[in-house]
């Protein structure tokens, strides 16, 4: 078991050209701080990130047994 932790993800506050719903060009223009949410990516980012840390670890005994 492990525990995971996020840094909160920065706003651009750099205006960006967008569209709108209906096909508008608009510039989106943030204000104060509206973090998304990674909630939904989380899981399979640690999940991926787990899974290279573990594999790497295995490599590492299997060098150790090969050159040892």
């Amino acid at each position: 078991m492990f525990r995971v932790a996020f840094k909160p993800t920065a706003t651009i506050l750099q205006s960006q050209n967008t569209v709108s719903v209906s096909g508008e060009e608009t510039t989106l223009k943030a204000r104060g701080r509206h973090d998304p949410c990674v909630l939904p990516r989380a899981v399979p980012m640690v999940e991926a990130m787990a899974a290279l840390v573990l594999c790497d670890r295995y490599l590492c005994q299997q060098t150790v047994r090969v050159l040892g």
